[in-house]
């Protein structure tokens, strides 16, 4: 009886893509790589914030450690008020309706001040 082939490797782009290989000419970030809900950019999970829900507002989570469904947006206003626009939120986090982007904008306010000193 013949011997069976055994399977081929197959690496998944993604895989490919958080290895930190070269595709097409462009280096890829390596270790987690997460998109922005405002801007739709796919960069490093460092360089993007984590946004929380709890009781229908958004929170920042700087540490990356609350519990839930998360959505990652730029630290910066821009990426904030274009995902606002697009109603990306409650999409990424899949909770209806709309929810307060207070604290997100306080802690916005606050990283730009203390980085301007």
């Amino acid at each position: 009886m013949a011997r069976r082939a055994e399977p081929t490797p197959h690496v998944s782009p993604a895989r490919t893509a958080i290895s930190g290989a070269m595709i097409s000419g462009t280096a890829i970030p390596v270790g987690p790589v997460r998109t922005c809900v405002g801007c739709r950019a796919r960069v490093a999970r460092s360089d993007l914030l984590r946004i929380v829900v709890v009781g229908g507002e958004l929170l920042p989570d700087v540490r990356h450690r609350m519990h839930g469904r998360g959505a990652h947006v730029h630290p910066d206003p821009g990426c904030v008020d274009l995902a606002e626009r697009r109603k990306a939120f409650p999409r990424a986090l899949r909770v209806p309706g709309p929810l307060g982007l207070n604290q997100v904008r306080a802690y916005l306010e606050l990283r730009t001040r203390n980085r301007g000193m």
